[in-house]
């Protein structure tokens, strides 16, 4: 189990997983994936907006375990508390004329979700079990590297054609029409493609993606937890992506990706101040994103730390979708020497902060935060991890 060093949670998580498999369907799960979640850096309700972001696969992910059954009956249990209830479901495999659909309990639509539209197959019946170690709603995409690790595991039972692009896409169909969150690419797309020691700057509109090395012995990357959970299906998120359209359309433009300032500007007066802060978020963010990662190239971490505090500054008064908690805990990091920058990171309410700072400084950091924090923060140092891969077992 060498393969699983890189990743220092997934042998217990493997091990947790294959024993829930055993004990629920009474014998020997004999296939494997894991998916990570991810943070992004920078480039925040870009993705959605044709822009780029520069996200990074984290060490915690996803293990799907499971065995292929002759009756065509697809069981899954989830190990993770958090869950909805049920924490078992059963349904026939999907074939021609009768399709999957959504329903309850909400974990279970991610599942349905990529089997159905899963690129390979005919999907036979199976049983499986997921183990996470990534924690849910806060912002870490679990959502993701649940439909990523689902996907690998299916990729081994009835292979597709290995198109990695086809296959990030297809989680992501999977969460607009199953977990019916309209997000954009970012999730899907780190969790595949991660690539050990580097982040990944991704254009949403090409598809193109960079390789950032992202390796200095002298960094760390610190993930800090507010704790406040959030659930972004509710109106907020769609409400901004309804707004980007609409500025984009009194703009002339396909996406905010093709807006200037001068032009925002110029549009002021027939947008509305809302919908025009939402597009000076966008539009600015975009030019930071791409800014970040040549600094990170250039090793600049003093200039990136700058761009990360301008993006939560402009998420948190022009996008609105920061909180008291995660500017809390963005304060305090700022306050600590050593620290380069910090911003909210997700989709916001509630969720995480990420700080790039001195490797020196993470465990004063840490105390210094937990400190002024007015809740309970848990903190993941962490280092970009590879994306989506088989287990052998």
């Amino acid at each position: 189990m060498a393969e699983a060093a890189a990743e220092p949670g997934l042998a217990p998580l493997l091990a947790a997983a294959r024993r829930a498999h055993g004990a629920a369907f009474g014998g020997a799960a004999v296939l494997a994936a894991w998916a990570p979640g991810r943070v992004n850096l920078i480039g925040e309700h870009t993705d959605y907006n044709g822009g780029f972001v520069l996200p990074m696969a984290l060490q915690l992910g996803t293990v799907l375990v499971g065995s292929p059954t002759q009756d065509g009956t697809i069981s899954i249990l989830t190990t993770s508390a958090e869950a909805d209830e049920p924490h078992r479901v059963q349904f026939p495999a999907p074939c021609q004329g009768s399709p999957l659909s959504p329903g309850q309990p909400r974990w279970a639509n991610y599942v349905k979700g990529v089997i159905q539209h899963y690129r390979g197959g005919p999907v036979p019946g199976f049983s499986a079990v997921i183990a996470s170690d990534i924690p849910l709603g806060g912002g870490l995409s679990s959502s993701a590297a649940l439909e990523v690790a689902t996907y690998t595991f299916l990729q081994q039972l009835c292979p597709d054609d290995g198109d990695l692009v086809a296959k990030a896409l297809a989680c992501q169909k999977a969460e607009h029409t199953f977990a019916g969150m309209p997000c954009g690419i970012m999730d899907q797309f780190i969790s595949v493609m991660g690539k050990e020691g580097h982040a990944l700057l991704i254009d949403c509109r090409s598809l193109e993606t960079v390789l950032v090395p992202l390796t200095d012995a002298s960094l760390a990357i610190l993930i800090t937890n507010s704790n406040v959970r959030h659930t972004l299906t509710g109106s907020e998120y769609p409400t901004r992506r309804r707004q980007c359209e609409e500025a984009a359309a009194a703009l002339g433009k396909a996406s905010l990706r093709d807006a200037t300032m001068a032009e925002l500007e110029a549009a002021r007066s027939q947008l509305g101040e809302e919908v025009y802060r939402r597009a000076r978020h966008v539009i600015g963010e975009i030019a930071r994103t791409a800014q970040a990662a040549q600094a990170l190239q250039d090793r600049d971490y003093r200039m990136f730390g700058r761009l990360m505090v301008e993006s939560h500054n402009s998420l948190r008064d022009d996008y609105e979708v920061s909180c008291l908690e995660l500017d809390e805990l963005v304060a305090a990091a700022l306050e600590v020497d050593g620290v380069y920058g910090s911003r909210m990171t997700g989709g916001g309410f509630g969720g995480c902060t990420v700080t790039l700072l001195e490797a020196g400084a993470a465990e004063r950091a840490q105390h210094h935060i937990q400190e002024k924090y007015s809740g309970t923060a848990t903190f993941y140092l962490t280092k970009p991890s590879g994306g989506a891969k088989v287990l052998p077992l």
